[in-house]
């Protein structure tokens, strides 16, 4: 494979072929030649896995960098889905010059490289990384021996890789010093530590039970559409980050706002994608470019439930669920508020219609098979909910989101509710898409 011209961002990965008695040849004292390349191989394929969710996302390459072996016995071990190029000859310092600069040379704007050996290194340090390299010259991340687990770069810079005393306690220190001395803007990431010896090697077993329990907790992708929704944004991302869940992505698709929503985003940590004004176009942009198993479309003006996550999996982990939402509680204290409520609950209960509002939840396999939300002005909950009966069951969440009651204040309870179950009724008796949309935007 070539390497992807049109890439901004490159991610190497520097690996050995795990053939016994050539790899981890400091843990082999205490574990012997096998075990110590059976350590090796699972460390290098936890490396790929979560790289792959870098290599999924636009203007992103990773590559696999190679000593040992050759690239039929990497993809043979390892699997085909990644870029394997052999090392350059020389010391580390000079083939990590050489990955560099190949890099660089092939238009690549920011290039990042890690070893395999670093069980705390995942993609969310490394695209904190590549958002450094877009101020910075130079991100290393700080290994606990005295190394670095991380080497970023935003340009070439020869000079980082000569004079230092590699596999000793002074390589950081070293490479700071020659960045100083040439002028470079450098940051720091987080400490970790690295497996290198038989001590290290409890670290090692505790990240494999820590693995083995996100596996079986799939990634949740939350998409949020907005347009001018700087007014409690940071309220509703919030709901999602307290969650304190690390398997949860929140994507923000925007459709051109013109006031601070994207500046809310980015400063609350949360990717951010561009598209096209329309709810079920920002959608689908958001779930292109999601990583997780799960997909979970959120309004802006919604918080989702403390414990969101776990009922989410819980779910669509029972038989025959295709699909799911949560319960409604809207933000006000009004009668009529309550009773509107209950309403959705039954509807989403027993007929198996919930709506956007509710936080619609489904597996990324589901809903790639449906090809996603169609492209309407309107409807595009309903439309995607009535498909999803025709595979399966709609489970309702008992816990509640809570939704701003702005739209029932503005126009009134009971006129928000007819004009609701008018366009519905229109929807069904075949009134283009188009023609609802005008009449329902218009009379807001």
């Amino acid at each position: 494979m070539n390497r992807n011209s049109q890439a901004e961002r490159c991610l190497i990965v520097f690996t050995r072929y795990p053939e016994p008695g050539k790899t981890k040849t400091r843990l082999i004292p205490a574990v012997g030649a096998e075990q110590a390349a059976t350590i090796h191989r699972e460390m290098t394929r936890h490396t790929f896995d979560w790289a792959m969710e870098l290599a999924r996302e636009n203007h992103t390459t990773v590559e696999s960098h190679f000593e040992g072996g050759d690239r039929q016995c990497m993809q043979a071990c390892f699997g085909r889905d990644l870029v394997y190029r052999p090392q350059h000859e020389g010391d580390l310092g000079r083939r990590m010059e050489r990955a560099f600069c190949d890099a660089f040379d092939a238009g690549v704007g920011r290039v990042v490289i890690v070893g395999t050996d670093c069980p705390g290194l995942d993609a969310a340090l490394v695209r904190t990384a590549f958002e450094r390299l877009e101020h910075d010259h130079l991100v290393l991340g700080p290994a606990e021996d005295g190394g670095y687990y991380l080497i970023g770069l935003s340009r070439k810079e020869p000079t980082l890789f000569s004079q230092i005393d590699w596999g000793t306690d002074r390589v950081l220190r070293q490479t700071l010093d020659a960045a100083e001395a040439s002028g470079l803007r450098s940051s720091l990431l987080k400490r970790l530590a690295d497996i290198d010896r038989p001590e290290d090697l409890d670290l090692w077993r505790r990240e494999r039970c820590r693995s083995r329990v996100f596996a079986s907790d799939p990634r949740i992708s939350v998409i949020l559409p907005t347009y001018n929704e700087a007014d409690g944004l940071a309220d509703v991302l919030r709901s999602v980050q307290e969650a304190d869940d690390r398997n949860i992505e929140m994507i923000v698709a925007d459709g051109g706002s013109n006031d601070a929503t994207r500046a809310i985003a980015d400063a609350c940590g949360t990717r951010v994608v561009c598209s096209p004004k329309g709810r079920s176009r920002q959608m689908n942009a958001g779930a292109a470019v999601a990583t997780g198993r799960i997909l979970l479309f959120l309004h802006a003006d919604t918080r989702l439930p403390r414990g969101f996550a776990q009922d989410v999996r819980a779910a669509l982990a029972e038989p025959g669920v295709a699909a799911g939402a949560f319960d409604l509680r809207i933000d006000g204290a009004s009668g009529s508020l309550r009773l509107i409520e209950r309403t959705a609950r039954l509807r989403a209960k027993y007929l198996q219609m919930p709506y956007g509002d509710q936080a619609i939840f489904l597996r990324t396999e589901m809903f790639n098979s449906l090809e996603g939300f169609s492209d309407l002005p309107i409807m595009e909950d309903f439309e995607l909910v009535r498909r999803l009966r025709r595979h399966g069951r709609i489970a309702l969440v008992d816990a509640p989101v809570v939704t701003s009651a702005r739209r029932w204040r503005k126009l009134g309870p009971w006129r928000v509710t007819w004009r609701n179950q008018g366009i519905v009724l229109g929807y069904l008796l075949g009134i283009a898409p188009k023609r609802l949309a005008r009449w329902y935007y218009g009379s807001q």
